[in-house]
């Protein structure tokens, strides 16, 4: 049995989808079921609620061959180590107290270089790492660079103003991934039961864009011009807080952004191993695109 939280996520919901394919048994931790398709409800086992209550995450690992652990990284929590490393604590006691053979969680790039002390959400994923590794369960954490499906959130200022926004630097070119890349490598390692200990597999794409590069990307698939603006941390700190986020909680966002430019994402030297398939270009005609348009 394996167990998947977050199954209603963007990478969740791939995730899922990839495992059914392969007649992997599942049981989902979900807060609302109905979120669910049909046809996935068919054919798992459902624990109803919240991954972060022990109660819950208990009951979900009992029996439990492999768990996937996502933090949601929750906007509303009074900060980011309240975001990753509280939420998980009932979760690592529940991997204790069944015996739970192995975990993957996703995480962020960065681990052992001077600017993760200080990343903001970079620095305290990589505390919730080493947080569920010091249970003795063998661990590996995915860990990614931004991803390109947050640029959704941005559907509506492409089509209509023609631009999106970032604290990214225009012209530094550093790696993203798609959440069907991400997906593939946590089936792949969820299906594999020999590996042991606790480790990284580095998820980085396939190439090294700048904002810059992308807004060009964006512009050839959309037949239609499309820019890009770096925005102030303040700027991007007021947006955030304006959507209800809790001061200290984009106060990390902004923190994790300076971090990727200075070269957080640009840390680990991607491997014919790591480098995961899916373009930008790709994704942008296939998920993007129709966003904008549709």
């Amino acid at each position: 049995m394996i167990v998947i939280t977050a199954p209603t996520s963007t990478i969740g919901r791939r995730l899922v989808a990839d495992l059914l394919d392969r007649g992997a048994p599942l049981r989902l931790v979900v807060r609302d079921p109905g979120r669910l398709e049909p046809e996935v409800r068919e054919r798992v086992e459902i624990v109803e609620g919240s991954h972060g209550d022990a109660a819950v995450i208990d009951r979900a690992c009992a029996g439990a061959e492999a768990v996937f652990w996502l933090a949601p990284g929750d906007g509303a929590e009074p900060g980011p180590e309240a975001a990753y490393v509280d939420f998980s604590r009932p979760a690592c006691a529940a991997f204790v107290r069944h015996g739970v053979p192995r975990v993957v969680g996703v995480s962020a790039l960065g681990r052992g270089t001077p600017m993760a002390e200080h990343a903001g959400l970079v620095t305290a994923s990589l505390a919730m790492d080493d947080l569920i590794a010091a249970t003795g369960v063998a661990y590996r954490a995915v860990v990614c660079p931004s991803f390109m499906h947050n640029l959704l959130h941005q559907a509506g200022a492409i089509r209509e103003q023609g631009l999106f926004l970032l604290m990214a630097d225009p012209d530094l070119k550093v790696p993203t991934v798609a959440a069907q890349d991400i997906a593939a490598t946590a089936a792949r390692l969820l299906l594999d039961g020999t590996w042991t200990g606790a480790g990284e597999v580095a998820c980085p794409g396939p190439e090294d864009l700048s904002p810059t590069d992308m807004a060009r990307i964006i512009s050839e698939v959309l037949g239609t011009e499309v820019g890009y603006r770096q925005i102030p941390g303040a700027a991007l700190k007021e947006r955030l807080t304006g959507f209800g986020t809790t001061d200290a909680m984009a106060q990390a966002m902004v923190d994790m952004f300076e971090a990727k430019n200075r070269g957080l994402d640009n840390a680990a030297a991607r491997t014919p191993e790591s480098a995961t398939g899916t373009t930008f270009r790709q994704w942008c005609t296939e998920v993007l695109k129709p966003a904008v348009t549709g």
